[in-house]
């Protein structure tokens, strides 16, 4: 409930299954946001064409690859301790190359290289097609770099591999980059400007997906309402468009109705909205399609409007409120997720009040919390100073994660009762006799095995609940199984 990145997975060693053909290794850890884990299948992907099967077992690999985040500090610590771990293990396997990917990747490729020598390879988050060519330098004793930001690249022509995947969900990228040049956020300066990838090529990844038995994808992007596919290029540049390319654009309504057409069985999420670009045809084509889960992840950051100003987000407090009433009027089913910084430079107790008040309006289902981390390179930390002591962060945070826990577990009890369709995903993680799945929703259900299985759609009478896991009893296939 108040994690953004899902711990559990971080740093874990992604493999999948192996080409008999291809002679060398590799290990890839992953790091970070979903994107970040998207981005590492793209990664295997290319390199199984240049003879690497991927292990799990560091001690063997040729090439240690590590997918890095750069959105907080604490992410940096681990991934440099990582990298240092990696260098030692160099001694004893002096063929091993170790080489960082991702946002990490572009914002510290000098001092990764060239001052501390840590590393034999940087390649930025738009740069992973040029990995066969990166590969071959460093094959041959040079040190290799590409960090540099793309105008075009979506990788929508890459199939990406499943890793280490439940063979039932997964994530289809459809955005790169982001706009919005929110002053906490790195991301502008290490993912690029915002493009949108061929509404084809996602709709084909879809079907391959179905295909191969998955029964549920989430449309990925920094800013997944900002999608706009105009024939490529960067959103900015729409302006400049012709009236051809003008008419004939797809908005990401448009997109999500298109997806949940092709696969009517198939359940859609997306992730993540932004208050400012998301619209009431989005709302409305969620509506219309049982296929698209009723939940949206609308980050607030701040319920205050003068922080949301220095933020630079686009957004009031009075227009926030204004979409989740429209969210609330069309979907009343719908759950609502958020992100929020405490002790953003200035805030003060009326600033963090206003916080409190808007999630007592909102009551949302769960939410990712933070005490504001200075980031190097953003505008915050150029132009603002971080003066809100530690100890002051840590307690509004503790006061926001207290009113989380407490809407949660109100929203959690509202579905005890309801007899609601699950995906089963996997085993529960406290009992091996229990199945365990999501609603549409995205609450956490589990249930006995009985005779189901993963993959399986299943209708769930909700008896009782935990602040956040739903516990039930399975009645039945639904329709969609």
């Amino acid at each position: 409930m108040e994690k953004t990145i899902d711990e559990s997975v971080q740093g874990t060693a992604l493999s999948v299954e192996n080409k008999a053909s291809n002679d060398r290794k590799l290990y890839i850890e992953s790091y970070g946001c979903q994107m970040n884990f998207s981005d590492s299948e793209i990664v295997a992907s290319i390199l199984a064409k240049e003879g690497f099967n991927t292990t799990n077992v560091l001690a063997e690999a040729d090439l240690v690859l590590v997918n890095t985040c750069s959105i907080r500090e604490k992410a940096e610590m681990t991934v440099r301790k990582r990298l240092e771990k990696f260098n030692a293990l160099k001694k004893d396997r002096p063929q091993m190359k170790v080489g960082v990917l991702g946002c990490m990747a572009e914002r510290l490729k000098h001092k990764f290289l060239e001052e501390e020598q840590i590393v034999d390879m940087v390649v930025g988050p738009d740069a992973y097609k040029d990995l066969p060519n990166l590969v071959q330098e460093i094959d041959e004793g040079h040190n290799a770099v590409n960090v540099i930001l793309s105008k075009d690249e979506t990788y929508g022509d890459v199939a990406p591999v499943r890793l280490n995947s439940n063979g039932v969900t997964a994530f289809v990228s459809i955005t790169r980059g982001c706009d919005n040049m929110c002053t906490f956020c790195v991301v502008p300066f290490t993912r690029g400007r915002e493009r949108s990838r061929d509404p084809q090529s996602i709709i084909e990844e879809v079907n391959d997906l179905w295909n191969k038995g998955f029964k549920e994808i989430t449309l990925l992007g920094q800013n997944v309402d900002s999608y706009l596919w105009y024939g490529g290029g960067l959103k900015k540049d729409f302006r400049n468009a012709s009236e051809m390319q003008k008419a004939t654009a797809v908005n990401f309504s448009q997109l999500l109705e298109k997806v949940a057409l092709a696969q009517p069985r198939m359940r859609i999420r997306f992730s993540t909205s932004n208050p400012q670009d998301m619209t009431l045809d989005v709302i409305r084509t969620m509506a219309r399609y049982e296929n698209i889960c009723k939940s949206i992840h609308l980050p607030v950051q701040s319920g205050s409007n003068r922080i949301l100003k220095s933020m630079n987000r686009l957004h009031t407090r009075e227009e926030y409120f204004q979409l989740i009433d429209n969210i609330k009027a069309i979907l009343p089913d719908c759950a609502i997720s958020q992100d929020m910084i405490a002790g953003f430079p200035s805030e003060t107790e009326d600033d963090h009040k206003d916080t409190l008040s808007l999630m007592e309006y909102v009551k949302y289902d769960y939410g990712f919390m933070f005490a504001y981390s200075e980031r190097p390179g953003t505008l915050a930390e150029r132009k603002l100073e971080d003066d809100i002591p530690e100890e002051t962060k840590k307690r509004r945070l503790g006061e926001i994660i207290a009113l989380q826990r407490r809407h949660c577990q109100e929203r959690t009890e509202q579905h005890v009762g309801q007899i609601q369709e699950v995906l089963i995903e996997g085993t529960s993680k406290k009992s091996d006799q229990h199945w365990m799945g999501r609603n549409s929703q995205n609450t956490v259900a589990v249930f006995p095995k009985e005779n189901y299985k993963i993959g399986d759609f299943v209708k769930v009478r909700m008896n009782s609940c935990t602040s956040a896991t739903l516990i039930g009893e399975a009645i039945g296939y639904s329709k969609n199984n």
